[in-house]
């Protein structure tokens, strides 16, 4: 079996931040940064929207502000903290921010003779066209296999963007699923899910599947016990 081992480096500080801030967060620290590397933004040099999958990821976990590092994305994000640059602009509010734990490890990335469990949280899973699709659905049956394929090609698409190749097919079975609640994402109405699934990828803790990943949505939790992490 190949092994796809995965920097990621998850940095949780202690400072609360409400869901609707976090684009500020992400605002700030690109403002502090630069737009030099472009890893923070996924803008190109003529600030044309890079669609790569997001390699640095703000986040609210556990109500508090935190950012998700993959990759690249390890390396980019030393630049912030080998500047010191923790005093930001927090939309109408002046943070300090304290780092509370940081981990950083590599995960293995890769397909297994078992399932792992998984919670996704705030998952945009449909744009405008599958949207329209979907609720054409008449029965839940096919609407829950509609969504598994749309979480397949997400956890693919989150593969290719970081270098990362399955040689056998990504099984995904959503077991649970909440109702979805209208959220305004770039101006546009979307339904975020909640939802449990099962898949035989292991994926590390608190990355983004789906739409919106640079900005929090779509993070997901393994809920088992299995750790495919080892600490660097």
């Amino acid at each position: 079996m190949r092994e796809n081992k995965l920097k990621i480096w998850t940095i949780f500080f202690n400072n609360p931040i409400a869901t609707e801030e976090i684009p500020a967060l992400r605002g700030a620290v690109i403002a502090n940064v630069g737009l030099e590397n472009s890893l923070f933004h996924n803008h190109d040099a003529d600030d044309k929207l890079n669609y790569r999958y997001p390699l640095i990821q703000y986040k609210r976990i556990h109500q508090k502000a935190a950012i998700v590092c993959v990759g690249e994305g390890v390396e980019a994000f030393g630049t912030f903290f080998a500047n010191c640059c923790f005093d930001i602009r927090l939309g109408q509010r002046d943070v300090t921010l304290q780092v509370e734990q940081t981990n950083a490890y590599q995960h293995l990335v890769q397909l297994w003779d078992t399932m792992f469990t998984y919670h996704i949280r705030k998952w945009l899973p449909l744009n405008q066209e599958n949207y329209e699709k979907y609720m054409a659905l008449e029965s839940m049956a096919d609407k829950f296999a509609m969504l598994e394929r749309l979480l397949t090609g997400n956890i693919l698409s989150f593969a290719k963007g970081v270098g990362i190749h399955f040689e056998k097919q990504v099984e995904c079975k959503i077991t649970e699923i909440d109702e979805p609640r209208l959220i305004t994402f770039k101006g546009v109405k979307m339904m975020a899910f909640d939802a449990e699934f099962k898949c035989n990828v292991s994926l590390p803790d608190y990355v983004g599947l789906g739409k919106g990943v640079s900005l929090g949505y779509g993070t997901v939790k393994c809920l088992d016990n299995n750790d495919n992490n080892i600490n660097i």
